[in-house]
């Protein structure tokens, strides 16, 4: 039996400290990160990302792994609960950690030993059993942090000569002038050129970009448009039978 039917028929088990307790009492952390909160309980989610907003992080929020896919890129750090109603949660981790090193805290009501190697393989750098407490889900985060590349939690901004890929403000820039583009089109700009050695597959730009509705027209318009823009189609190489890759670097 595959292992998404397998795990659906699990309960889940227990809620969140923070949401039967008052704000703890945890120290700030030195820095301020945004997180990614990838929760399928509404209630959860909400308390969740209102206890990391009390202690200064940035969060957004999302309930399905196709949204996770989507919003992961502008993260310093995704919490990625693995029982989600779209896709597989373990699956959603390997995607995004086959094209981001972006620090990733699996948190699931799966406990066996076996689910924690499971999630630990499928890319995820910890693993927290539901329930936990807020403060070591804290401690966890930071020790997370600490790990990380200092270029995971700070490179925000990605340069190729005369381009400028601006994850933070969302803005494109060639030669110093700005380039309009739209949502989608950063996205896809931004995910070739967070990987400008590696051919990014149509089907994975589809899974990051849109959350995984399939049209292979629906990539090409957009390589298109970016082309355009860009002034060159040198800047997004075709790899035929496989994908695209970012070019001029």
């Amino acid at each position: 039996m595959p292992r998404g039917r397998a795990v659906s028929q699990r309960a889940t088990s227990g809620t969140l400290e923070a949401r039967r307790s008052p704000a703890p009492q945890a120290r700030r952390p030195a820095a301020s990160w945004r997180v990614l909160v990838v929760e399928n309980n509404v209630g959860e989610r909400e308390n969740l990302a209102a206890g990391l907003r009390r202690h200064g992080h940035e969060v957004e929020a999302a309930g399905t792994g196709s949204a996770a896919l989507q919003a992961y890129q502008m993260s310093d750090i995704v919490l990625l609960d693995l029982e989600l109603p779209d896709l597989d949660g373990l699956e959603v981790c390997r995607s995004i950690r086959s094209l981001s090193e972006v620090p990733l805290i699996a948190v699931t009501g799966w406990g066996t030993e076996l689910d924690r190697v499971l999630g630990l393989q499928a890319g995820a750098d910890d693993y927290l059993v539901k329930p936990y407490g807020f403060r070591e889900l804290m401690a966890r985060m930071d020790a997370v942090m600490r790990r990380a590349s200092p270029q995971t939690a700070t490179a925000q901004v990605l340069s190729c000569g005369p381009l400028c890929i601006d994850a933070t403000s969302r803005e494109v820039s060639l030669d110093g002038r700005a380039v309009e583009v739209t949502r989608k089109e950063f996205d896809l700009l931004y995910l070739l050129a967070s990987h400008p050695d590696a051919v990014i597959p149509r089907k994975r730009i589809m899974q990051q970009v849109w959350g995984g509705s399939w049209s292979r027209r629906t990539v090409d318009t957009h390589v298109s448009s970016l082309r355009g823009k860009l002034g060159s189609s040198d800047w997004i190489v075709t790899v035929r039978g496989v994908g695209f890759r970012f070019g001029n670097c």
